[in-house]
């Protein structure tokens, strides 16, 4: 069995493991029913990907969406490893070559979608292929009550029994209710091993703000981070259509992205924001599950999500290669009212809709947050955390205020009025306004009317925005949306309890754009050079430009400049497939075009970044040094590179050992001074 952190760096490019993968790889490698918890970004992939290259047979991959499969493959190609896709998007020529493929034995990892377990004989078919171990991408998907739930995951339990192999299933989100789910559907009968990794991001920066104007604070915040690929979220497909034309009006690359589109076009937006540049896709959640685009530099949404697990999930998509990112979530009262109608106007048991508000709740605590946005989102999932110092409220700690009395008054002008009301009448009241609603229905006789008339009205509207996000007023779906008091405001209306709410801010500066921090001043014309020789080798190839090389690798070129095959082969995220098949064009770039490196010989160009690689140049200089013998007079006699790099990669320490390498005549030229070679390395 292959070692998996020598093929961590020989295959992937990379030095060492992320926190937590390498117990992840070493459970699934082994052959032990897996269920990983792991936060998106973390490298959940490479603990399915790196196993199957060391086990044997193949690795059979359920994963959710087409194009990522197909991004994966594709990746995995240019790493150099055997893997195929098989989904009901393939032409009848490409599941021939799939089949083949595995019939030959030549794939190490198929990637299934998970309608295809619905065919007849599918079991059977991939017994007959080989398969080892099944691995379940987005796991979350098979839970019935999941916001990305799949039908077809349902038959994957059946799929693990019926060809008796190990599971291992990765996602991102799942609280302890889904994994319980995850458990029983995917694992029944089995106990997996649970890897329940941290769910923080660090390089994630945290932003909330309440809606003031939402379409000008969008485009504000993507005006910061010009030319950086971004997603914004938005509740309706109406919205995301409206959204994307002003960016665009304001000279940005974006698109729409919902669930009401044709599929060709929904397809050419993928494939274009996987492909091109700084392009924003401006979507429904419809966009996004599986989105394997590693430099995603930005998230907004401008309408709060369903939950914290929504949440959490969407803004992971941004920075999944570790550099920086910025989030930004509006949130207001339509869109608490639009939350709570769901919840109110859905299917779902009684006891279940509880659970989907006390979801809602936890969400909208983290928006109104008067402390560290990430203690509070971390503490949701059960993890301590210090302050971060990576969030607008670290940032600019809000300021707070003791609202006990204003929120009293707002309460008994709720229930004054029969809880028949929402916040614009009740806070019309409160101000002593008198519409010609607040006269019709005698309300200008209430005791409470004009009680809040020291506070203005945009204060007052901040007030019962959080008094909503706090649960102590709610939408009525039955009185369209009236607000009625719920059994956590009593104690305050009781004078029992007091409350603190923050003070409304004044509107933030937007945060500078992270985009020219990710080098240095000096590197950037490099990055752009390098980028740009990327994006034509990813044209000409039709790929990703990230499968080329991600952001990340680019950065660390610009910055270390490296010289030769063997600097480059030190730079994360470059395998030995990848430099031999970029290595001399990126280290063109490097040098300058007039400066193109000597193109080494196969055998030593593959030894790039071994350490046998010194080894083999020592051994090569005392070959030319003794071509024609100590006195220079002997017959010409050569030593091939092929042969110099078996000396080097095995290093034989005696004179027997060597000549049977070398073989009688060469032993005996030059295996004195390749011996003293050896020993001294």
């Amino acid at each position: 069995m292959a070692e998996p952190r020598a093929l961590l760096k020989s295959v992937f490019g990379f030095e060492d493991f992320r926190p937590g993968q390498a117990e992840v790889v070493a459970a699934v490698t082994s052959g032990q029913d897996t269920l990983a918890i792991m936060p998106t970004g973390g490298g959940k992939s490479l603990c399915y990907q790196l196993p199957a290259l060391c086990r044997e047979g193949v690795t059979l991959v359920v994963s959710p969406l087409i194009a990522l499969m197909r991004d994966q493959v594709r990746a995995l190609d240019a790493a150099g490893v055997p893997a195929a896709a098989l989904t009901s998007a393939n032409t009848a020529e490409e599941t021939d070559a799939v089949w083949e493929g595995l019939s030959s034995g030549r794939l190490k990892l198929l990637y299934l979608a998970p309608e295809r377990l619905a065919s007849g004989g599918i079991a059977r078919a991939l017994r007959e292929a080989g398969i080892s171990l099944i691995a379940v991408d987005e796991a979350h998907c098979v839970s019935q009550w999941g916001h990305d739930f799949r039908p077809d995951y349902l038959r994957i339990g059946d799929l693990r029994r019926a060809l008796g192999v190990p599971l291992a299933a990765f996602t991102a989100t799942a609280d302890e209710e889904t994994r319980a789910e995850i458990v029983r559907r995917l694992f029944a009968g089995s106990e997996p091993r649970l890897f329940l990794r941290g769910f923080d991001r660090p390089n994630i920066h945290l932003a909330f703000a309440a809606k003031d104007k939402p379409r000008a604070q969008i485009l504000d915040f993507a005006a910061a981070r010009r030319g950086q690929s971004g997603i914004v979220y938005c509740g309706t497909r109406a919205r995301t259509e409206t959204l994307a034309a002003a960016l665009t009006e304001a000279g940005h690359l974006a698109a729409a992205y919902h669930g009401g589109m044709e599929p060709e076009p929904r397809r050419d937006v993928e494939e274009r924001f996987q492909r091109e540049d700084g392009l924003i896709v401006v979507a429904t959640v419809a966009f996004g599950m599986g989105v394997d685009k590693p430099d995603i530099r930005w998230v907004a949404h401008a309408d709060l999500p369903k939950s914290v697990e929504a949440y959490y999930q969407e803004i992971g998509r941004a920075g999944r290669d570790g550099a920086p990112a910025d989030t930004l979530t509006l949130f207001g009262p339509d869109d608490i009212r639009l939350r709570r109608g769901q919840i109110d106007e859905g299917l779902a048991p009684t006891e279940r809709k509880a659970e989907d508000h006390a979801r809602l709740n936890a969400l909208l605590g983290l928006a109104e947050a008067t402390g560290c946005r990430r203690q509070a989102l971390l503490g949701y999932f059960g993890e301590a955390a210090d302050p971060c110092g990576n969030c607008d409220t670290c940032a600019a700690p809000p300021e707070t205020f003791d609202a006990t009395v204003p929120v009293m008054k707002a309460l008994s002008a709720a229930l004054r009025t029969g809880e028949w009301f929402g916040a614009g009448h009740l806070i019309d009241i409160l101000t002593g306004t008198l519409t010609d609603k607040v006269r019709a229905r005698g309300h200008d006789d209430l005791p409470t009317f004009g009680v809040g008339g020291d506070i203005e009205r945009g204060h007052w509207q901040d007030l019962f925005r959080q008094m909503m996000g706090r649960d102590l007023l709610r939408p009525d779906a039955e009185r369209h949306g009236a607000l009625r008091m719920t059994e956590a405001a009593r104690p305050i209306l009781r004078g029992e309890a007091d409350i603190r709410l923050r003070r409304p801010a004044p509107k933030p500066r937007t945060r500078r754009s992270e985009a020219r921090a990710l080098v240095s001043e000096e590197a950037q014309p490099l990055l752009s050079a390098l980028k740009a020789r990327r994006r034509a080798l990813a044209e000409a190839q039709n790929v990703p430009a990230y499968v080329v090389f991600p952001d990340r690798t680019l950065i660390e070129i610009a910055e270390c400049r490296p010289r030769t095959l063997d600097d480059l082969a030190a730079i994360n995220g470059v395998g030995a497939k990848k430099l031999d098949r970029y290595g001399a064009t990126f280290l063109e770039v490097v040098n300058g075009d007039g400066e193109a490196p000597q193109t080494p010989h196969p055998a030593r160009a593959r030894l790039a970044g071994n350490p046998a690689a010194p080894l083999f140049d020592r051994l090569q200089e005392a070959a030319a040094t003794l071509a024609r013998g100590r006195d220079g007079v002997e017959k010409p006699l050569t030593c091939p590179p092929p042969l110099l790099a078996r000396v080097a990669a095995m290093k034989p320490r005696d004179g027997a050992s060597l000549e049977r390498l070398l073989g009688e005549r060469r032993a005996e030229r030059f295996g004195p001074a390749f011996l003293e070679i050896l020993i001294d390395s």
